[in-house]
């Protein structure tokens, strides 16, 4: 199966890589070879690549990991420059298997920051793509020496790594060999956790899911990106295991970080301190984190509990996630990024032509001196097809609608649509075996919800057809989320809506929104009532302030995954509401 997922049990299985064409379209327009190329340019120039080959070393002490992530990327999209980057990377292991180009001299000394495991699982990672896609080669064995001295090390005692990564990386290299020790060395990793097993910081345990056992916890807290990444290897260790309770408890916790620690966008990290989840309701949209990776990690944790359950409600999220975190952190032409996704900028953000010093901005930046982003949305393209469609022993499910080919057990269906922007969708089956065949499309949650399905013995050129409705809709938050709170929001089919106010366009501050009248459709784009609200300064801004509102007027929405493609701009998705 070439998938980044290959369970070997569950209520769904992936429909792998060689099995699901896209075409032009949505996702199936993505510029993934720009986004790999850009990667790879920009890891030569900052010297991250030439870390391995002993010149002095650049960048952070995680940078190896961006290697591999492009490395996977490589791999899933069939680039043959993989094969020069192995080469480099396999040159530096040492002869027990230990690699890392920044703790060489001094291995294993800060399990809390050092991320020489986390860095092993991105290896792990791209090694099993390379598998996958091409079959057993030098990197594949660099991988398993690696994989091996893991084992070797910290099969005993209490050590974890500070950043979660590997254990799910060890739960997939134990489904691609069959050898017990990987499971085994994941499942202590994840045992270990919460005991504790890393010395206390600032930002206290809690910032690297060390202050309670994974068993324990209710919610997910601390750093986004690591609680999440934790989260697919729970739910991964479960499903191999047969641990039911296990896979229940992250449900658990899921189900209430969706309830009351997301941003409507799919967005999770509502702190810039620790990059972290805030509390219940705590969701403000200026100060909103919104990592990019932790959209790709939110996806990666959806994906998954989706084949283990099959419940839809999994991939409303991931699709939620796809299209305005995923979508929006990379810039149309493939070759700048953000890192923070906010539902607000007050201040137009400063281009940047090189390296950005900073993960904050209100523009996409080329490159950052932490830039783990970018080629995490390079893997991410490259595997998209894996996420999309699903099987079981009845036949298909297309879980996210996109122009594609999906062929299964037999079974080959063009599916032909305009979504995001349509909701039209006709299925063409092109081959069908004698036996009947289920063929089932999901209904994005905010449509209704379930499955729409057909189950018969198919002809080829037989099609069937749905619409999916597409009105524009208002949204309110629940109140308890206080810092939205008389506001409203715009969604489109899987879309959110965001208002951009560019150069000298009026300032997004002073302007409110009607909402009795619903936005009307002018291509991508949308129009609102709305009118200014300017208050009178009198030099203290409490009391009795005294404002005055201007006549109508029309105020045009954009897709939020589309803002910051024109230059500086402030931006706000959620709109004060007339009353």
């Amino acid at each position: 199966m070439v998938s980044p997922v290959v369970p070997s049990s569950g209520a769904l299985t992936p429909v792998g890589l060689p099995d699901v064409r896209l075409l032009p379209g949505f996702w199936g327009s993505q510029p993934t070879r720009t986004i790999i190329d850009h990667c790879h340019t920009w890891m030569e120039r900052v010297g991250w690549i030439a870390n391995f080959t002993g010149e002095p070393r650049r960048g952070r002490e995680f940078s190896d990991s961006e290697v591999y992530k492009l490395m996977e990327a490589m791999a899933w999209a069939g680039d043959p420059r993989i094969e020069e980057l192995t080469r480099v990377v396999a040159a530096a292991q040492q002869p027990d298997g230990y690699l890392n180009t920044k703790w060489l001299g001094a291995r294993y000394t800060d399990l809390e920051w050092g991320h020489e495991l986390y860095c092993y699982g991105h290896l792990i990672q791209a090694g099993i793509a390379r598998k996958r896609t091409h079959g057993e080669d030098e990197l594949w064995e660099v991988v398993r020496r690696a994989a091996d001295h893991v084992c070797a090390t910290f099969m005993e005692g209490t050590g974890v790594c500070g950043h979660p990564e590997i254990e799910m990386a060890l739960v997939e290299l134990y489904r691609e060999t069959g050898a017990e020790r990987y499971l085994e060395m994941a499942r202590r990793f994840i045992e270990r956790r919460g005991r504790p097993a890393l010395a206390d910081i600032e930002l206290g345990r809690a910032y690297y899911q060390d202050d309670l056992p994974v068993r324990q916890a209710e919610v997910f807290r601390g750093h986004a990106v690591r609680a999440l990444y934790l989260a697919c290897g729970v739910v991964d260790l479960a499903v191999e295991t047969g641990d039911k309770e296990l896979l229940e408890i992250v449900e658990r916790q899921w189900e209430r970080t969706v309830a009351r620690r997301t941003h409507l966008t799919g967005g999770m990290g509502s702190r810039h301190a620790g990059e972290a989840f805030g509390d219940d309701f705590e969701l403000p949209p200026d100060r909103a984190y919104n990592e990019t990776c932790a959209g790709v990690a939110s996806v990666m944790l959806a994906h998954r509990l989706l084949l283990a359950t099959g419940d839809p409600r999994y991939a409303d999220l991931a699709e939620r996630t796809l299209y305005n975190v995923v979508a929006a952190a990379v810039a149309l032409d493939g070759t700048s990024f953000f890192y923070t996704n906010p539902l607000q900028v007050r201040v137009p953000g400063e281009k940047i032509e090189g390296v950005s010093p900073r993960a904050e901005g209100g523009l996409r930046a080329p490159w950052r001196e932490v830039s783990c982003c970018p080629t995490n949305i390079a893997r991410t393209f490259a595997s998209l097809p894996a996420y999309f469609a699903t099987a079981d022993g009845r036949g298909i499910q297309i879980q996210h609608i996109t122009p594609s080919v999906i062929a299964h057990d037999g079974l080959r269906v063009r599916v032909s649509t305009g979504y995001p922007w349509s909701g039209s969708v006709t299925l063409i089956v092109e081959e069908a075996p004698p036996e009947p065949r289920r063929i089932a499309v999901r209904i994005p949650g905010w449509a209704g919800g379930g499955r729409q399905e057909w189950e018969r013995s198919w002809r080829p050129g037989e099609e069937v057809r749905l619409d999916i409705p597409m009105a524009p809709r208002w949204v309110r938050a629940d109140p308890r989320v206080d810092a939205v709170r008389g506001c409203v929001a715009v969604e489109r089919g899987p879309l959110v809506y965001c208002a951009e106010s560019p150069g000298d366009a009026p300032l997004l501050s002073e302007i409110e929104v009607s909402t009795d009248t619903p936005p009307v459709e002018r291509g991508p784009s949308l129009e609102v009532a709305a009118r200014h609200v300017v208050s009178e300064e009198d030099g203290w801004p409490y009391g009795n302030v005294r404002t005055k509102r201007g006549e109508p007027m029309v105020l045009w929405l954009v897709p939020y995954h589309r803002w910051g493609n024109h230059g500086p701009a402030t931006m706000r998705v959620w709109l004060p509401e007339a009353r």
